[in-house]
């Protein structure tokens, strides 16, 4: 009995230290790489983390492949700014705002969920399209010029700091990351996440012995759709601006998923693990490739993709957590 105990407690404590390695590089990272680029790969990839965070909610632990939530992201950026507009704190829009997009979230499902698998995915990306086609004609927000967030005092109220050191911006990212997985933690514990995870393994024989599918589905999309809008409200204070290109375009969505699948689908840091990569790979190449950077991150998502895939089809979190695995 000891010797099948020892191990697997030294791989709990081995992933406890690693978690602690981690938190204590998340900490110090703008403080060693102080450069105006790595601040920003930084705040970006805090930021996708967030996102990914509610896409995996509905994506990797319910198993609904959703390429439509850079519409919920486009909420938080849009909703955020007017509201800024007329007066009020960041921090203050960003409740209503989620509570906003848990309600297109369920509105979104009401249709979809009656479909099932490559289906529900492809509902989903029709619909984010359809937003993206909409958005430049509608002028109260701003049509195909766009809003821009309106000057605002430096402080952590307003959600403004300078831009020279943006380890403001950074920590504030981190924190949101760190309420946002706690918050999905929560929403996980117990009967929630094993009724999403039996949903997501096999549909039918859920809905067979009883578990409430579609109720859990729309539990699943709401709280989906408010993170990923939380992502979008802090991400238009960092960059002031919001139109229908940089907030409901066909490619974020993918990257929202991708960073997901890529970190790990249904696992809790598989989404921060992804956006590291991903942002970092295409921040590198659009900037020092230029015009071709577009092209070549395209290339360099899709190859990361099928190593993946060859690799571990679980992510790139599982595939960290082997050595642990094989010494238990």
């Amino acid at each position: 009995m000891s010797g099948v105990e020892v191990p697997a407690k030294s791989v709990r404590w081995g992933r406890y230290a690693g978690l602690v390695v981690v938190a204590l590089v998340l900490l110090v990272y703008p403080l060693v790489l102080e450069t105006s680029f790595l601040q920003t790969i930084g705040v970006l990839a805090l930021t996708m983390a967030i996102a990914a965070t509610g896409w995996n909610v509905l994506g990797g632990y319910a198993g609904q492949i959703s390429f439509g939530h850079a519409v919920f992201f486009g909420t938080g950026m849009y909703g955020t700014t007017l509201l800024v507009t007329a007066g009020w704190s960041p921090w203050l829009t960003m409740v209503p705002i989620a509570l906003l997009a848990a309600l297109f979230g369920v509105l979104i499902g009401l249709p979809t969920f009656r479909l099932r698998g490559h289906y529900f995915s492809i509902a989903t990306l029709a619909i984010g399209m359809m937003v993206m086609s909409v958005l430049p004609n509608v002028k109260p927000l701003g049509a195909t010029d766009g809003l821009s967030v309106p000057f605002l005092d430096e402080g952590f109220w307003n959600l403004t700091f300078s831009l020279r050191d943006k380890s403001a911006y950074y920590y504030t990212a981190l924190g949101l990351f760190a309420v946002a997985t706690l918050v999905t933690w929560l929403f996980l514990r117990g009967r929630t996440g094993s009724y999403l995870e039996a949903i997501r393994d096999d549909e039918f024989a859920a809905a067979a012995v009883g578990v409430p599918v579609w109720r859990y589905k729309m539990y699943a999309v709401a709280m989906s759709a408010a993170l990923t809008s939380v992502a979008g409200s802090f991400h238009v204070m960092f960059v002031t601006f919001v139109d229908p290109a940089s907030s409901s375009d066909l490619s974020l969505s993918t990257a929202i998923a991708l960073i997901a699948v890529v970190g790990g689908a249904g696992s809790r840091w598989g989404p921060l693990l992804g956006a590291w990569l991903v942002i970092a790979l295409q921040e590198y190449t659009r900037t020092y490739l230029s015009a071709t950077g577009r092209t070549v991150d395209l290339m360099m998502f899709g190859a990361l993709i099928i190593l993946v895939v060859l690799v571990d089809p679980r992510g790139l979190v599982h595939l960290a957590g082997r050595p642990f695995a094989r010494r238990s």
